[in-house]
């Protein structure tokens, strides 16, 4: 199923991210005991956050200067609510638009919109023989 995939995914995210934050505090605990040995624990403390801070703006900038030169070439979506979203996805006003335009045919023509929904729902076939 779906959702079983989706939650080992967000599980496994969750265990990354956890072991992530581990790390982060046992690198800041070391170097401020590391810190302690050469000076006072005040001063220790406050180098210890200048580390940390410095390598958080340094990733910021990094990711925010971080520009893709290349265009992502993608699969022709498959069906009709993959060619939907994509349509949401590169050009969000025109998606609108077709969506106001949609509902008032849904609107004017019921029978069009159960179609449309049994579109939406229903499964790729495999090749008949």
């Amino acid at each position: 199923m779906l959702g079983r995939g989706l939650v080992k995914k967000a599980a496994a995210a969750a265990v990354a991210a956890a072991c992530a934050i581990v790390v982060v505090v046992s690198l800041g605990a070391t170097e401020f005991y590391a810190l302690c040995l050469v000076l006072p624990p005040l001063a220790a403390a406050a180098l210890t956050a200048l580390t940390f801070a410095v390598i958080g703006v340094v990733a910021a900038v990094i990711f925010a200067a971080r520009q893709d030169d290349e265009p992502v070439v993608e699969d022709e979506p498959m069906g009709l609510g993959e060619r939907a979203f994509h349509l949401f996805r590169q050009r969000p006003i025109l998606g609108a638009v077709a969506a106001l335009a949609g509902g008032f045919i849904f609107l004017r023509n019921p029978a069009l919109a159960t179609m449309v929904a049994a579109a939406f729902t229903e499964k790729p076939h495999g090749r008949r023989r």
